[in-house]
């Protein structure tokens, strides 16, 4: 099948679903929260992860002041917090009280850490670089949460158990009824 060929990339991040996740992060005066879908693991030894925002995000601020930030991946059921999250600035007030956050009890670095995610990463700031109209900021995870049933003896996410929230882009979730999970070998070095 011919591709069309353009000039640029157009909107290039709205060609793929992306695994959303809430970032959080609070300083000694405020807190906040905020959907991303630009993030990714970047290292295993130091386990580095990193996520890009806009320099107009309150969290963006909050992230510079407090060097700290969470990442929490819900399911599709809670795909709404996401849409929350995304949809108004925390200059406006607590996220949090708006939209009815619950937060868990215990965090190693004092982060916000939604009871609905069903994991979450607890970054204190490594690095940070702008790329454009983004900031990637690089955190080294030193706190890991997850619900230890919706995980296999791997830490490989049960798909039978729980649903990502993806995003597509404008407002648009996918909401997939069933995920087929299949093992494919790796190619064998040439010899």
């Amino acid at each position: 099948m011919p591709k069309t060929m353009m000039s640029g990339v157009g909107k290039f991040s709205r060609h793929y679903p992306a695994n959303v996740a809430i970032v959080t992060t609070r300083t000694e005066k405020e807190q906040d929260a905020m959907a991303a879908a630009w993030h990714s693991t970047i290292s295993f030894s130091p386990p580095l992860y990193g996520v890009s925002i806009a320099s107009k995000r309150h969290t963006y601020d909050l992230l510079l002041e407090g060097k700290k930030f969470a990442l929490n991946f819900i399911p599709k059921e809670k795909a709404m917090i996401s849409a929350q999250t995304g949809g108004v600035s925390g200059r406006e007030g607590d996220k949090f009280e708006r939209f009815g956050l619950a937060l868990e009890e215990e965090s190693g670095l004092d982060l916000p850490i939604l009871k609905d995610a069903y994991a979450a990463y607890e970054c204190k700031l490594h690095s940070h670089h702008t790329f454009g109209d983004h900031e990637w900021f690089v955190g080294e995870v030193l706190f890991t949460h997850f619900d230890g049933e919706l995980f296999d003896e791997r830490q490989m996410i049960r798909l039978e158990k729980v649903s990502p929230t993806l995003y597509l882009g404008f407002d648009h979730y996918l909401f997939p009824t069933q995920y087929e999970v299949k093992h494919l070998e790796r190619a064998k070095p040439a010899e």
